[in-house]
Order: structure tokens, then sequence, then C-alpha cells
């Protein structure tokens, strides 16, 4: 049985309590994170900006410099070479205990830091960044044992929280000097997700209302100061408030501390994820969490037990729309801390595998988190350095506004309890093991053979992080950069390439690992209606006499056997692009210059308006996605472009050959003709640092079998399935070929209207009260097109005033344990219009009563179920859907119910 478990123990921070080794005072400067230093005069007094890591330069603490600088000293050689490189980017000064604030023999207080910083903006041009972290709240991380705090959870512990450390850092902060410097401050990790999930703990029940009042407490004084001052508070990560029930209670909590605090929203700048955790930021073979494999969806695998957000990235913008739901404003920001999150090494998957049947094997075999279980948190064994401190690491439209580094790295998660001393955490504990509350027992998977107290140099993990840093220490991208028009770089059996043809604007792509490489400069800014800047694409086969190794091209498109593809993607949230692939066919099996055969393009999601070269020309429903179809002709070749509906950021196996075979069957490619390369990229016209490619993949093998002249059957028992307002659907049996059927072609009152590769088929668009007539005939590879089949008469239903919005709901229980079950519900728009809002309602025929829903508000009276829409999944494009869930509990029998859909 899988249930939706809360976290029962928080990941928790690391303090700094204890000392570490000793350290120099010296003054550090200059450093790798957005700009370098450049000598001038003194910054000018602070500006409030939207995002201020975008135009500053980091200040680097010295005291942990000085740790990274000996253990690269004492390690030497190549290791000791790219521990060293370490120590150029900014780490956060932790405030975890009273006593560092004026600081001790060893570490800086945060005056000395802050003049520190101070004297080094006196030869910057650009503002001087200094990260703070404000960690000391009474009865701290009440669910974890390694970093308890100094102050007790009481009203007394209050008073002091607010006297004898708030105070004093406000104090300091608002030094009139300092107001040059931009002043970030991470607040209260691991707090507030605790208020959210552990309120069964009586530690974390006690300690909530003074996390409450401390935290409103220190907003309010923090940002008093000035416009220096940067707030962001704490999230925990998506293996912690992921869960649509956890996620959708931060978001009033939250709101209702910030709210209180004097300044109420403006107080916040934004949020931080992963602190001094290792979820990664992306998992960039697992794009979908909703993915079916074996039956189930991915996040039915024991690793995610149903959390739908399996990375940093997808969860900071789940819970940006909480927040912005919630009251904050839209113009928060998420940042995210990578110190600890790349999992690079041996072990990290550098390809799709798409061989495993079941959702557990399927997710072992692909994710990037080698975790055994989610849950684990203390001094991970294997884990690595993750994306260097940067912002806008997405573009500079996505919420993602930094990636920073928190907690700094080699420094001890916390110890365990022994023989010889009481204090620390189990979790710790290399020999320990902890549950997942639903009867499954994991290893802590702490590095094993050490105990060292939280805070202190821990050299062994320093040397496995460095060691298993993602993008690989020893460059910004983690790869190598061209910036050349023209450049290429070759990865294993593919090549990347920049080409840009029609700007001559900087552009610069950074291939990062595997086939994974992204746009690192660019900023165009043509207008849409022309043509595009620039290509930037990774490919197989030979493009303009260029070609990759170990290729399976050329083949004769009537010889294709199969040829599929896997592709994920990061598109960034402004700009003017398409994300597409570009597909060749020439007349001969090769060429060094422009094929003269058929351009296809497979859109599968674009931005800014722009549209494909030629006209639209028709619809298709192919490999069980539905597709605009575009056609031209240019001066020697023609192109077909198919633009998916809606788009998407990925796609797994996708049947390109049945997009060959659609556009044979519409005289788009001579099937004599060859298929000499598949790329994958982007055309930009406007924008474009950002966009990426996580992974790619094409395989295609020949046998098709050429010269077959002989058509399918003809498609039999055409019937009438539905009709709304504004649709029909159709069924029909499935037709013969001596190859193959490639698809059928769908006719509406004698004229195509569309294709799919299945036997049924929804035509959408119609008009209310209206007779139309429907034939079908079907098409195989090679462009044989059957007779039609015999006609079938429909007619639509009144409108009804509801303006072309009608859908459909979908049943499909997941799991059934006898006495409980959890059940997916998909709903459709099958209308002409995207719906505003929606409600499934059904009458259970037995005594089932919901638990828990996610992804809509549920209302149960008696056996009547209402589900209703959230407010971020209202809205549905004509042909798309969006699901929710649920998990119940019955006696007897479990029969599915008869689910009515209504829209607006």
């Amino acid at each position: 049985m899988t249930v939706h478990p809360h976290l029962e123990d928080s990941q928790p921070v690391a303090h700094h309590y204890q000392p570490a080794r000793a350290a120099s005072l010296a003054l550090a400067v200059g450093a790798s994170f957005l700009i370098p230093l450049i000598s001038s005069q003194a910054a000018q007094a602070a500006t409030h900006v939207a995002n201020p890591f975008v135009g500053s330069v980091p200040y680097l603490n010295p005291n942990y410099v000085s740790e990274v600088n000996a253990q690269a000293s004492a390690d030497g050689g190549s290791l000791g070479a790219a521990e060293a490189s370490v120590a150029n980017y900014q780490t956060a000064i932790w405030m975890d205990h009273i006593g560092a604030i004026a600081g001790d023999s060893t570490h800086l207080g945060l005056q000395a830091q802050l003049d520190n910083a101070e004297t080094q903006s006196q030869s910057s041009s650009s503002p001087v960044l200094v990260e703070v972290v404000i960690y000391d709240l009474p009865g701290r991380d009440c669910a974890a044992l390694a970093s308890n705090g100094e102050i007790p959870a009481t009203s007394a512990g209050l008073t002091e929280y607010e006297s004898q450390y708030i105070d004093p850092i406000v104090a300091i902060e608002g030094n009139a000097k300092y107001s040059n410097l931009r002043l970030v401050n991470f607040i209260e990790p691991d707090s507030l997700p605790n208020a959210v999930t552990n309120q069964g703990k009586p530690a974390c029940a006690t300690a909530t209302p003074y996390y409450e009042q401390g935290i409103e407490y220190a907003l309010g004084k923090l940002h008093a100061i000035g416009p220096q001052i940067y707030n962001y508070m704490d999230i925990g990560h998506s293996g912690w408030l992921g869960w649509p029930n956890n996620m959708s209670g931060a978001g009033p909590e939250y709101a209702k501390v910030v709210s209180a605090a004097a300044g109420g929203y403006a107080t916040v700048d934004g949020f931080v994820s992963d602190t001094a955790n290792t979820t990664p930021s992306d998992e960039p073979f697992l794009p979908n969490s909703s993915l079916t494999v074996g039956g189930q969806p991915l996040k039915s695998a024991n690793f995610y037990q149903w959390n739908p957000y399996f990375d940093e990235h997808s969860y900071d913008e789940a819970m940006y729309n909480e927040f912005v739901s919630s009251g904050f404003p839209s113009s928060v920001g998420m940042v995210i801390d990578t110190s600890r999150n790349g999992w690079g090494g041996s072990a990290r998957p550098t390809a799709l595998n798409p061989s495993p049947t079941d959702v557990n094997s399927y997710v072992a075999a692909n994710k990037v988190d080698q975790r055994p279980f989610r849950g684990d948190w203390c001094n991970v064994n294997g884990a690595g350095i993750g994306a260097r401190p940067q912002a806008n690491p997405y573009g500079s439209g996505d919420h993602i506004i930094a990636d920073v580094w928190i907690k700094p790295p080699g420094e001890s998660d916390g110890d365990y309890p022994t023989a010889t001393h009481p204090h620390g955490d189990p979790h710790c504990d290399p020999n320990g093991t902890q549950t997942d509350g639903n009867g499954g027992t994991y290893p802590t998977d702490a590095i094993p053979g050490y105990d060292i107290p939280a805070g202190q140099w821990f050299a062994a993990q320093f040397q496995q992080l460095v060691q298993n840093a993602y993008p690989a220490i020893g460059s910004s991208g983690g790869g190598t950069t061209t910036c050349s028009p023209t450049g290429t770089i070759t990865a294993g059996n593919y090549i990347i390439q920049n080409n840009e043809w029609n700007s001559t604007a900087q552009q610069c792509v950074t291939y990062t690992g595997g086939t994974a490489w992204n746009v690192s400069t660019a900023n165009f800014n043509l207008g849409t209606s022309g043509a595009p800047a620039t290509y930037p694409s990774i490919y197989n086969g030979c493009h303009w006499g260029l070609c990759s190794s170990n290729s399976s091209f050329p083949i004769q498109e009537s010889n294709l056997g199969s040829v599929t593809s896997s592709w994920s993607t990061t598109q960034p949230a402004s700009g003017a692009y398409d994300v597409a692939y570009d597909i060749w066919f020439n007349s001969t099996p090769t060429t060094g210059g422009q094929p003269d055969g058929t351009e296809v393009m497979v859109w599968i999601n674009s931005r800014g308006g722009v549209q494909p070269f030629g006209s639209q020309t028709g619809t298709a429903n192919i490999d069980g996605m539905n597709w605009n179809v575009w056609t031209g002709q240019q001066t020697s070749w023609k192109i077909i472009s198919y633009v998916l509906n809606p788009g998407t950021t990925s796609v797994s196996n996708l049947d390109l050959k049945a997009l060959f075979g659609d556009a044979v069957s519409r005289g788009s490619i001579n099937p004599a003709n060859y298929l000499i390369d598949v790329e994958a990229g982007f055309e930009i016209w406007q924008g474009g640092q950002g966009l990426g490619t996580n992974s790619f993949s094409v395989s295609a093998t020949a046998g098709g079998g050429g010269g077959d002249t002989t058509p399918p059957s003809v498609p039999a028992n055409l019937a009438v399935t539905g009709t709304t307002s504004s649709s029909v659907s159709l069924s029909w049996s499935p037709s013969t070929d001596n190859v193959g059927v490639a698809g059928y072609r769908v006719y509406r009152n004698g004229a195509q209207i569309g294709t799919t590769s299945g036997t049924t088929f929804t035509d959408t668009g119609l008009s209310a009260s209206t007779q139309y007539s429907y034939t079908v005939a079907a098409y195989d590879a090679a462009g044989n097109v059957s007779a039609q089949s015999g006609a079938v008469s429909a007619t639509t239903s009144s409108g009804g005033g509801g303006g072309g919005s009608g859908c459909t709901a979908t049943y499909q229980v997941g799991t059934d344990w006898g006495n409980g079950f959890t059940a997916n519900v998909t709903v459709a728009n099958t209308g002409s219009s995207a719906t505003n809002s929606w409600k499934v309602t059904w009458t259970w025929a037995g005594n089932q009563q919901i638990t828990n829903m996610w992804n809509a508000n549920n209302q149960q009276t008696g056996q009547n179920e209402t589900a209703t829409n959230m407010s971020y999944n209202g809205v549905i494009a004509p042909g798309a859907n969006t699901s929710f869930g649920f998990q119940g509990s019955y006696t007897g029998t479990n029969s599915a119910p008869t689910l009515t859909c209504t829209a607006s």
C-alpha cells in the first residue's frame, strides 16, 4: 500500500555552532559569480531591485576560503586544483547562534564581514552582495536532533530571540555605512515547513507559535532597515512540501506569518528551497511525473511515493503559483541552494533508459538523485556540488532568479550518538536506518566511517562533493563552450551546433555532458514576422556534409523500419522562439549543401507568437498527440511542419516515422528520398539565453520494405461514439496491410480534416445543432491509401449557452488494496474554446469515502462527490487535458462510478 506521507523527520540544516579549523582573517575579494570585479569608483547608495543577484559582485567569506584552501593544499594534484576553485564562489555567512554575531578567534563576526564587504565596494563599480543566514529560532529544528538551537521554545525564549539575536543583527545591517551593499538574508531554514507538516510532533506543536512570531518580528525589523535589504524565506524542498496536500497548506501558513509582519508582503522578496539538501534542481530524464510505465504513473514509485515534484525547479515553479494565489505579489523570486545537489560521477545516467517496464525500475534507472531514500539528508554519500552560483539560471523570464550556495560545501551536517557522547542525530549514523511512514526501511546513506559534529570541516565529504560535482568543477558552465556562429561541439554520437545564420549578435552554446547543452549567451531582438536569428541544435546524421559518428542515416523513406526520439528541454518564460526538430530528406543519400527533398519541422512548443513557414493546411492525431499541420514551398525544397497542441517541454519515444508517413500521404515527402539527419533545437527570434537540452536521443532502423504498392484494406464499422455541442467522436475497426498500416485519414463532408494512428478520432470546433457526414481511409508508410469507408452522419447537440466549452472525465483506479484505493481522473476539454473552470460529479454505488484529494477541491455528501478545479488548473486549452487524483477507503465492492463533467 502506498499513501501520501508527510515526512515525519524533516531534513534539518546543519548549523555552524562549533568552530571549524583555524581560518585566516584576510579579506577575500573577486570571484566567479556574476560579473568580474572592476576597479572603479565606490558604488552608489543602494536602490531596491527585482533581482539582487543580477549586476552585483559577490562577497566571499574569508573563513570558508581558508578552509577550502587548506584542504586543497593538503590534497594537491588535480584534486587539489579542483578544490581550490571552489574558494572562488560565494557561500552564505551563518548567524546560527548569538555568539556568531560578534564572532570569535577563528570566525569573523557580522560587523567584521560587512566591513570587509564595504572595503571591497570602494573599488567596485557594481554593488557588492553579501549573503547572511538568519537561523536561531526558539526551539529550532523541532523535528531533528543534529542541529537543535540554543534558545528554548518559550515566551522567555522568544524575548531572547528578539532582543539578543534579531535586534543586534538589525543594528549591524542597519548601519548607514553599509547602505550601498546588497544584503541578502535567508530567513530561518527548517522552520515554517515544520508548521505545515509536523504538528503531530509535540516539540513542533510547541515551537510553531514561536516560529511564527519570531519570523514576523525578524521580517519586519530587517525590512525596515531600507532598500539594501532582501529577505528570502526558506520553503524546505520538493521531498518535503511537494505533496499536494502539503503544498496547499504551505501557502496559507506563509501568508499568515508574512501578513502579520510589520510591512506585510513587502518584507519578503522571495523564497529559497533545498537549503543544505541534495535534491537535484532538475531530473532531466524524468520530466513528467505522470508518465505511465507498466500501468502506473512515475510519481507512484517507491522513491517518490505519489509526490509529483521530482526536482527543485518544478517544485519552485509550483510553489511560486501557490504563494501568489495565497496573496504574495507576483514579483517574488525563487532561489535554489545548489551547493550539494549536483549528483555527478560515474553513477549519473547520461541518457534516457526506456527499457524498464515497471515504475520502480524505470525511476531507479533514470533518476540522477542516487539516494536510496528521498528522506536521507545527513552527510549523504555520493552527492556532488551542483550548479555554480549564478543569476537567472533558466533565463530572465523564469521564476527561478538565482542558484546560490547557502550550505558551504565540506561542512558536516551532524554527528550521531555513541557510547562516548550522547549528542547527535541517529539519521547521521552510517549504520542506521530510517522509515518512510509506509512500512519501508532504508539506510541513512551517510558517508561511512565518520562521526563529525555539525558545522565542523569534513574533509572526506568535501573531496567527494568536488569529485562528484555536476557540472564538473573546472569551468563555470561545466563543459565546452563555443561562440563561433558556425561552431560545433562533439557529444558522443551527436554534434551540437551553434548554427547562428541570420544575426551578428553574440550567441554561445555550452555543452555540459552526455547530450546536455544550453544557450549560455544570447539576447536577440528580431521581429517575429521574418526568419529567426539562429537555430542552435543537436543532431545525428549529416548536416551540410558534417556528419556525426555511428549514425544510422541515410535511410530511404520507403525502407524505414522505425524512427523514434526522446528529448527533454529547459524553456525560459520569456523571449520568442520555437522548440523544434528539423529533419531533412534528400533525393540522394548524401549532400554537402542544401538538401533538395523535404524539411520536416516538428514543433513541440513555442512562445512569443512565432509561427511555422507557410500556412496551416490541416490537423492530425499521430502517436496519440494532436498536431496542426503547416505546409510551404521554399525555392528548392518542400517544408511540412507539425505543431504539437498543446505544447510540452519533453517527448519520450516520439514516433517520427508515423509523422513521416503522414507527410507522405499528404504529398510532402517523396518515399524515394533519403532521411539524412534528425536535429533538435531552438529557432530564436528574441531572447534565447537559458534555452537548453537536458537529454536527447534518436534511434532509426531500416527494413520498411521498398517497392510497396498495395494499399491497406478499407476501414470497416465506422460509428459515431459521442457528440457534444461542438464535437463528434468516431471509432472504426482496424484495417490490414501487407506491410503495416501507418494511420488513417478522416474526412468531414468530403474534405480531409485530420489523421490519426489509432482507430478513434474526435472532431472539435463544430457548430451546435448541425449535421455532419464522415468517412475514413487507411494509408501505409509507402503512401498507399485505401478507398474511403462508408459514411456515417452525426448531429451536434444544442449549444446551451456554453460558449464552445465542454469536457469529459475519465476514471481509472491506480492501486486497490482491499479496503482502500487510489484513483486518477483525467479531465479533457472537448470544446472549441479554453475552459475557465470545470466540475466533475459522480455518485458512488457503495460506501466509498475520499480521504485525500490532490489537484482538485473535493466535497462529499453521502454518496455524492463533487470535484472542482484548483486555481492553477481551471484553464484547459481545446483538445488538452488535466488530471486530479485521490485516495479513498471502502468496504465490500469498489465499482467504478459514472462521471459527469461540466465546464465554463
